[in-house]
């Protein structure tokens, strides 16, 4: 499920694999929530390119890491978002509060021109 994270200054960079269904999403926010223990973390972003399938469970684990990562002002952005998974994030709400970018780099280029 959970492939190499990166990180890129105060940027967090996190591939989701597979699916993130009930099965799968106490791993990833216990393992999202142990790298975020670093507080000089202020942006998340999460690569979608290889998840097939997320549930109601997967959109209670974007919803949390939002808050914490909102709470140091920086922003949660999603990349690389497939037709199915479009429709669950559209459908749930999560584009009010998620940034949408097509690629990882232009999630980068995006939260360094805000933070500038």
């Amino acid at each position: 499920m959970l492939a190499d994270w990166k990180r890129k200054g105060d940027i967090l960079i996190v591939p989701l694999k597979g699916e993130l269904d009930h099965h799968q999403a106490d791993k990833v926010r216990d393992f999202l929530d142990r790298l975020l223990e670093d507080a000089s973390i202020r942006h998340l972003i999460l690569d979608l390119s290889d998840l097939f399938f997320m549930d109601s469970s997967g959109i209670g684990v974007f919803i949390g890491r939002y808050k914490t990562i909102s709470k140091r002002g920086g922003q949660v952005c999603i990349t690389n978002v497939n037709t199915q998974l479009h429709k669950v994030l559209e459908l749930s709400g999560l584009y009010r509060i998620l940034k949408k970018y097509d690629t990882v780099q232009h999630a980068v280029d995006g939260i360094r021109r805000v933070s500038v």
